[in-house]
């Protein structure tokens, strides 16, 4: 069984930084693909950035250019990135590990808010 544990959100003002993380224990973490997706109030559930075994990442449209996915395979630990935020960046931000096709695992949700 993978639990994945997330930290890191919070309140910040408009250009503001956070950095998530999230720690999966009881994985082969290092084989895995991985992803942040986002859900804001009254909208469905968005991919926004993912990164493959081999460190190759991929971002929405969105937030390219302004968020950062990494991973650490030492840590069990995938990390989020977000610089330059905005207020549309505002969300339950949800780490997940795809283990395949038919198993997934979700991390609890961290709340982000930017407003002044």
């Amino acid at each position: 069984q993978v639990q994945l544990v997330e930290s890191g959100g919070g309140l910040v003002q408009p250009g503001g930084s956070l950095r998530l993380s999230c720690a999966a224990s009881g994985s082969n973490f290092r084989l895995d693909f991985l992803t942040w997706h986002r859900q804001a109030p009254g909208k469905q559930r968005e991919l926004v950035a993912s990164i493959d075994s081999s460190g190759n990442t991929n971002y929405a449209a969105s937030v390219k250019g302004r968020f950062t996915m990494s991973r650490d395979n030492a840590k069990n630990t995938m990390y989020l990135q977000m610089t330059g935020l905005k207020p549309e960046d505002t969300a339950v931000y949800y780490c997940n590990l795809v283990r395949s096709t038919v198993l997934q695992y979700w991390g609890q949700g961290t709340q982000v808010t930017v407003s002044s």
